[in-house]
C-alpha cells in the first residue's frame, strides 16, 4: 500500500483525495509541516510514500505519472512529490531541513512539496519530472488561478493524452501506422480487465509458438495460419508494451520477458518454416540457420555499437551531424527506419511470404533484406566510429569485455602474450574469423580446420589483451559472434548428413540465448552473467575450438550427436542461471527497466 500525505489549507470541493485513492494511496492529513514529518516517519521504509499540497489542481494521469511510476526513486510534478523505499532517506533529509528552516510552521501560502522538491535538487537528488505535454498539474495561488486551472483541466481529455502516450515515442513505420492505431486500445481493453504486461508478452509468445506450428505442417493452409498467427503474435508484443506505459505497469523481469521472448519466437518460427519445408522434401535448414545468425550478429552490432558509445565523452562527428540533417525532412526518417528491416516490417514481411509463397523464397528475401540492412547500419556506425573524436569510459570498455564472451582459454593466453604494441583489436579479431572460417568452408569436418580455430583462439585473445577502447573496438563482439555461429553453420553444412544441421540450429540458438541474457543484464545495470557460467559453458573461443574437434575426431553422424548433446547442455545451464537470476532480481526489487530505444 502506498500512503499519500495531504499538506496543507483543505480546498472545498477539491477532488484531490478520490484521484489519489484511485491511483491506490492510502491518505494521511497533516496539520502543518511538523506534523508532515511525524507522518512521514510513521509510514514503513518499504512502501513508496507522496507528499501533496491539498491545493494541487491537474489531471488524474499527471498525478500517476509523477507519483506512480517504479522506474524512479525520486519524482515529482508541481504540488507533489513521491519517494520509493530507495528514494525515501533523501526525502526525508529534505523534509526536515525544510522544517528547520521554516519552523514548522502552518502550509497556508506555500507549497511544503515544492520546497522539498527544491531541497532534494540542491542536495543532488535525482528527481524525476514527467513530460506532461498538455496535462495540468498546478498549485493555484488564489480563487481566481485555481478557476482558471479548473478550466485548463477541463479542456484536456487526458484519457486521450495516456492512449497517445501509450505508444512508443520512436517506432517502425509498420508499428506506427499499421498496429499503434488500434493496438493502443487494445492495451486499454487489457488493463481495465486487470491483466498485467507479463500475461500479454506470455500471450504472444504462446501464439508465435502456435504459429511456427503451423509453418512446420508443411501445407498451404498451415502456412496462411501460420502467417496470420505471426501478426497477430506482433500485434500483442506491441501491446504489452503499450499496456506498460499505460498503466505505468513496468518492471525488471517484464523487460527481460519482452526482449527474450521476441528473439524466441522468431527464431522458433524460423524453425517452423524448416521443419514444413522438410515435410514438403526441401531442405531449408542452412537459410534457416544463416537467418538467425544473420540477425543475431545485427543484434550485437547494435548493441555493442550503442554500449561502447552512449556515455563517450566529445562524442561528435560530421555522419552524425548529416544523419540529424537528413531527420530534419519527416519523410527521410520513416525511409531509414524501413530500410534497416525492424522487427514489424520484418515480421510482416515474413507473414506475408509464408503465406504467399514457400519457405525457401521467404528466407531468400529474409536474407537479403537483413544483409543490406546489416551492411547499410554497421557502415554508418563505422564512418561515425572513424570520424568521431570519442573518448570511451572504462565502464564501456567492461561492457564490451563482457559481450565478447571470452572464456578460460583467451584469459589464459592473455597472461603470455608480449606487452609491445599490437594490432588493433578489430583487426585480430577479424583475422581469426577469417581464418577459422574460411578454413570450414575450404576443408570441412579436418584437422586443418581444427588448426585454423587454434590460431583463433590466439588472435581472439590478442584482440581482448587490452581494454576495448579504439574507434573500432566495438567490432570485436560482433565479429566474434559472426566467427562461432558461422563456423557451426558451415561445419553442419559440410557433414552433409541429416540431423546436422538442425543440430547445428539448436546449438547456435542455445549459445545466443547466452549471448542475449548477456546484453539484457549489462542493459539493466545488473553486470554481465556470473564468471562460473562463462567457464562452464567454455567461452566463445573454448566452444570454437570444441566444435572444430568434434568436427574432426568423429564420424558425421557422431558429430550430429555431439552437436545435439552440447546443445541441451548448453541451454540447461544458461537458461537455468538466466530464469534464477531474473526472477532474484524481481523478488528484491531490482529498479524497473523498459525499452524505449529503436525496434530491433
Amino acid at each position: 500500500m502506498s500512503t499519500a500525505i495531504l499538506t496543507g489549507q483543505p480546498v472545498p470541493g477539491s477532488s484531490i483525495e478520490a484521484d489519489l485513492r484511485s491511483l491506490g494511496f492510502d491518505i494521511r492529513t497533516a496539520t502543518d509541516a511538523a506534523d508532515a514529518e511525524t507522518l512521514l516517519a510513521a509510514v514503513p521504509g518499504d512502501q513508496r510514500v507522496a507528499v501533496v499540497d491539498t491545493r494541487f489542481v491537474g489531471h488524474t494521469h499527471a498525478l500517476r505519472l509523477g507519483l506512480t511510476d517504479p522506474r524512479f526513486p525520486l519524482a515529482a510534478v508541481p504540488g507533489a512529490v513521491t519517494a520509493q523505499p530507495a528514494g525515501r532517506q533523501a526525502l526525508t533529509r529534505a523534509m526536515a531541513r525544510e522544517n528547520s528552516t521554516s519552523g514548522g510552521t502552518a502550509l497556508a501560502v506555500d507549497s511544503l512539496a515544492d520546497r522539498i522538491v527544491t531541497a532534494l535538487d540542491a542536495d543532488g537528488g535525482e528527481v524525476h519530472r514527467p513530460e506532461l505535454g498538455s496535462l495540468v498539474a498546478v498549485v493555484p495561488a488564489d480563487p481566481q488561478a485555481r478557476n482558471e486551472a479548473r478550466q485548463a483541466v477541463g479542456a484536456v481529455d487526458d484519457e486521450a493524452v495516456r492512449l497517445k502516450s501509450a505508444v512508443k515515442a520512436r517506432d517502425g513505420f509498420f508499428t506506427t501506422f499499421c498496429i499503434s492505431p488500434y493496438s493502443r486500445y487494445l492495451a486499454r481493453w487489457c488493463a481495465r480487465r486487470g491483466l498485467t504486461p507479463n500475461q500479454v508478452t506470455t500471450a504472444s509468445l504462446i501464439t508465435a509458438l502456435i504459429a511456427a506450428g503451423c509453418a512446420a505442417t508443411g501445407t498451404r493452409g498451415g502456412y496462411v495460419a501460420a502467417g496470420l498467427l505471426l501478426l497477430l503474435s506482433f500485434v500483442l508484443d506491441c501491446t504489452d508494451g503499450q499496456l506498460a506505459r499505460y498503466s505505468l505497469q513496468y518492471s525488471t523481469l517484464g523487460a527481460w520477458l519482452d526482449a527474450t521472448f521476441d528473439r524466441a519466437k522468431e527464431y522458433a518460427y524460423y524453425a517452423g518454416l524448416a521443419l514444413g519445408a522438410a515435410r514438403g522434401g526441401d531442405d531449408v535448414w542452412a537459410l534457416a540457420l544463416g537467418a538467425m545468425v544473420l540477425q543475431t550478429c545485427r543484434h550485437v552490432v547494435d548493441f555493442s555499437f550503442n554500449e561502447a558509445n552512449h556515455d563517450a565523452t566529445a562524442n561528435t562527428s560530421p555522419t552524425a551531424a548529416l544523419s540529424g540533417k537528413l531527420d530534419s525532412v519527416g519523410w527521410t526518417v520513416w525511409v531509414r527506419r524501413m530500410i534497416v528491416l525492424p522487427i514489424g516490417e520484418r515480421w510482416a514481411m515474413i507473414a506475408v511470404l509464408t503465406a504467399a509463397t514457400t519457405p525457401r523464397i521467404t528466407f531468400y528475401v529474409l536474407l537479403v533484406g537483413c544483409a543490406f540492412a546489416a551492411t547499410y547500419t554497421t557502415a554508418g556506425r563505422v564512418l561515425r566510429s572513424l570520424t568521431r573524436k570519442a573518448r570511451r569510459t572504462d565502464r564501456a570498455a567492461q561492457a564490451l569485455a563482457d559481450l565478447a564472451d571470452s572464456g578460460p582459454l583467451a584469459g589464459l593466453l592473455v597472461r603470455f602474450l608480449p606487452g609491445a604494441a599490437r594490432p588493433t583489436a578489430a583487426l585480430s579479431a577479424a583475422a581469426g574469423a577469417a581464418l577459422v572460417t574460411l578454413g570450414a568452408w575450404l576443408w570441412g569436418p579436418s584437422w586443418w580446420v581444427v588448426l585454423m580455430a587454434g590460431a583463433y583462439v590466439l588472435l581472439s585473445a590478442e584482440a581482448v589483451a587490452r581494454p576495448l577502447k579504439g574507434a573500432l573496438d566495438w567490432l570485436v563482439p560482433p565479429v566474434f559472434r559472426a566467427a562461432e555461429y558461422g563456423m557451426v553453420l558451415i561445419l553442419a553444412a559440410k557433414a552433409d548428413v541429416n540431423g546436422a544441421l538442425p543440430a547445428a540450429f539448436g546449438l547456435v540458438a542455445a549459445v545466443a540465448y547466452h549471448h542475449y541474457d548477456t546484453v539484457y543484464r549489462i542493459r539493466g545495470n545488473a553486470g554481465a552473467p556470473p564468471a562460473w557460467l562463462v567457464r562452464a559453458v567454455g567461452g566463445q573461443e573454448g566452444r570454437t575450438l570444441l566444435v572444430a574437434v568434434l568436427a574432426a575426431a568423429l564420424t558425421a553422424r557422431q558429430f550430429t550427436v555431439a552437436l545435439t548433446v552440447l546443445a541441451v547442455a548448453i541451454a540447461l545451464v544458461v537458461i537455468a542461471e538466466s530464469i534464477r537470476f531474473w526472477v532474484a532480481a524481481h523478488r528484491a526489487g531490482a529498479p524497473s527497466v523498459h525499452d524505449e530505444g529503436e525496434p530491433a
